[in-house]
């Protein structure tokens, strides 16, 4: 039996990071809440188009709306954010701390056919989507086909190419 495995160039980056942390973790000892609260982290983004918009949907859940700024500056829009480390549980002997905390900075380039003075943003259930209007003139056109409204053919000598001598 053949197994797909979906390959990622970053895991094994992933892997290196992680035993990087435990070696030192080890040898040099720390805070866990000290390690929590400072790790970076990257929320995914899906990005889709249609017609009329340019969509970015951001996975940031946890996070309060006021604690995310959307920006646009140069051409470039900045969602900048921070997942605060939660210091009320009654437990402080964690087994396992998968969630990532910190603040994150995502960066996008924008094409030229969208509309910087047009974009909304919206917060729901853990989904930052922020929509991005194109410019009308990057808009698709239909272009109406007229019947028998071309150049009218030439006729007689004309249409041989022969002219008359004046």
């Amino acid at each position: 039996m053949t197994v797909l495995t979906r390959w990622d160039p970053f895991r094994e980056f992933t892997t290196l990071q992680d035993r990087m942390n435990r070696l030192f973790r080890n040898n040099y000892g720390d805070s866990r809440e000290e390690v929590l609260t400072t790790t970076a982290f990257a929320p995914p983004v899906d990005v889709y188009e249609d017609e009329h918009n340019v969509v970015l949907k951001l996975e940031v859940p946890g996070i309060d709306e006021k604690d995310i700024d959307v920006r646009v500056e140069n051409n470039t829009l900045t969602v900048h954010g921070e997942r605060k480390f939660e210091k009320e549980e009654k437990e402080e002997n964690f087994r396992r701390v998968e969630r990532q905390y910190g603040s994150f900075t995502r960066s996008f380039t924008l094409p030229t056919t969208v509309d910087s003075e047009n974009i909304q943003a919206t917060y729901d259930k853990g989904i930052l989507k922020i929509t991005l209007a194109k410019k009308a003139e990057a808009k698709p056109k239909q272009i109406k086909i007229g019947v028998g409204t071309g150049p009218k053919p030439l006729e007689g000598k004309e249409a041989k190419g022969t002219t008359k001598a004046a």
